[in-house]
């Protein structure tokens, strides 16, 4: 294989790598383009969006090469987007030559995420640090970080089974809510509507929407367009897990259930 489609194969994957742990649209087409420059490739084109990497090097030459990558959106993981930024600024100073690039990338692919036990316990921390933050008392804040750590187990088991993301956030959202009301109609005195909020937060797509926001604000309409629609249809699916629940207890409670 020619160098320069080497060249080009390893860039578009430091690209996807990028791309697939939450990395900005102009962070991922920058990098790219500034790995390929390190190699010596200065006839180039790149295009990034949401869920593709687009590139072309040498359009008028025999040795001409192009690559097309499908990125399916994926959970951020800052960590990886961290490591993989360490690497593309080693390649830009020549401290690494292609093969050791590769290595290097693979390593940062693999690179451990925190175990499932730290997982569920910054899940429940989260939950009951923002229900004492939103005006929740002490005692809400642990029945928030309870249901935070049910939420997260509920999370690591979905994901097993590959179960939608959608539905994930639906059926996650309705178990919160109907423990916060279950506590609530037996007489626990807990605020519901704070337990409820601490609970769902581990679900609300922040990163997803700073992101999008971002990627507006630099002129990526069509990627911050894809991450906004997916932010918004996520805080849906919250919402109706949450409705959805609210009003089988008005239901069962003869409409005369309130938060």
């Amino acid at each position: 294989m020619p160098e320069s489609k080497v060249t080009l194969n390893l860039a578009i994957s430091v690209g996807e790598a990028l791309l697939k742990n939450g990395g900005e649209i102009y962070r991922v087409q920058e990098t790219v383009s500034r790995i390929l420059e390190a190699y010596g490739i200065e006839d180039y084109h790149v295009f990034v969006i949401t869920n593709g990497i687009f590139a072309t090097v040498y359009e008028q030459r025999e040795d001409a090469g192009s690559m097309v990558r499908y990125v399916p959106i994926g959970e951020v993981n800052l960590k990886r987007v961290a490591e993989i930024n360490q690497l593309s600024r080693e390649i830009c100073e020549k401290k690494c030559s292609i093969p050791e690039a590769f290595e290097r990338l693979e390593q940062c692919r693999n690179s451990s995420s925190a175990g499932n036990l730290a997982l569920v316990f910054a899940c429940g921390v989260g939950s009951a640090g923002f229900c004492y933050l939103l005006g929740g008392r002490p005692y809400d804040s642990m029945v928030s970080f309870f249901l935070g750590v049910f939420l997260e187990i509920f999370l690591i088991l979905a994901a097993k089974y590959h179960a939608s993301r959608f539905i994930m956030n639906i059926l996650g959202s309705a178990l919160v809510t109907a423990g916060s009301l279950t506590l609530f109609v037996a007489g626990a005195g807990i605020l519901s509507d704070k337990v409820i909020i601490g609970g769902i937060i581990p679900l609300v797509p922040g990163v997803a929407l700073t992101t999008a926001i971002r990627d507006l604000f630099n002129g990526d309409y069509l990627s911050g367009s894809i991450r906004l629609i997916d932010a918004l249809l996520t805080g849906m699916c919250i919402a109706i897990g949450v409705g959805g629940v609210i009003k089988i207890f008005q239901m069962l409670g003869g409409g005369a259930f309130l938060l």
